[in-house]
């Protein structure tokens, strides 16, 4: 057993903290691999490799790729990929792509409802203008008092049925995948408690993922409970899958669990750290 994060997120997509602090808290909390996985974006990854070796922690390459999966937004978490996959970088680039707009028309159907300038307002959150995102905008609404916290702001705005919701149709999830493992990595089904997916509809996903080569899946992760260890800790035997352990960490803030901080996963399956060994940087 040792102590692996496998998902969190820095300032480059929209966490608060850069790679650099996350690698010093990682160390901190005592965790023995890492890897940084920011949305769509690889451009933390050359700050993360070095943070994380001046802190003398083992790192694997990772990103988070969003995918429209049944209308619903699914997050695939590639591990171990060269970063520098020239059909990776321009897969991510496309995913990006619409992201200004999406936020522009949020911002419009806020101001609708009596809540103006917040494309504006979220703007000064973000640290890359192209990943501009619903936390962004979380963080806007709580800093002028529309709302107490982040997750209020959920509740109440830009998710579906809400004000300032606005779909938007992410990669493939085949896309995904072999940019992925194109890139010599291994995918991997993000915190998959998350989604409303019918027990149908959470078939075909993992019946697909596998099809286009995905060989993982969050078990161990903050949006996860107990229930969830169990349920996913099966589908590792069901399809025949790795087993992920990751936070999901954005900010000290806002994030309920902590760089390191998850269970360990259960001896019922196989890390997907076990694969990734020729992958690990030291």
């Amino acid at each position: 057993m040792i102590n692996v994060d496998l998902h969190c997120h820095s300032v480059v997509s929209d966490g608060t903290l850069t790679p650099e602090a996350l690698a010093q808290r990682a160390r901190s909390n005592g965790v023995e691999l890492w890897a940084l996985t920011d949305h769509d974006e690889l451009g933390g990854q050359d700050r993360a490799i070095a943070a994380a070796r001046d802190a003398g922690l083992p790192y694997l390459t990772g990103v988070e790729v969003s995918v429209t999966f049944a209308g619903v937004t699914v997050h695939i978490v590639g591990l171990g990929m060269d970063h520098t996959n020239s059909t990776l970088l321009a897969g991510l680039a496309a995913t990006r792509g619409g992201r200004e707009q999406r936020a522009r028309e949020m911002s419009d159907d806020l101001a609708r409802v009596g809540i103006p300038g917040v494309y504006e307002g979220a703007l000064k959150f973000v640290g890359n203008p192209d990943l501009i995102s619903r936390s962004h905008f979380a963080r806007y609404l709580v800093e002028i008092g529309v709302c107490k916290d982040i997750s209020e702001v959920f509740r109440k705005y830009i998710t579906e049925g809400k004000p300032g919701f606005v779909p938007h149709r992410w990669a493939t999830l085949g896309d995904a995948v072999s940019w992925i493992t194109g890139a010599g990595g291994v995918a991997v089904v993000a915190h998959p408690g998350r989604y409303k997916f019918t027990a149908t509809e959470e078939y075909a996903l993992f019946t697909e993922f596998k099809a286009h080569g995905g060989q993982g899946v969050e078990v161990m992760t903050g949006a996860h409970g107990q229930a969830d260890y169990v349920k996913y800790a099966g589908f590792c035997q069901e399809f025949d899958l790795l087993a992920s352990r990751g936070s999901d960490f954005h900010s000290p803030e806002e994030s309920h669990t902590d760089l390191g901080s998850l269970p360990y996963l259960p001896g019922s399956v196989t890390p997907v750290w076990e694969l990734l060994q020729p992958r690990i940087l030291l």
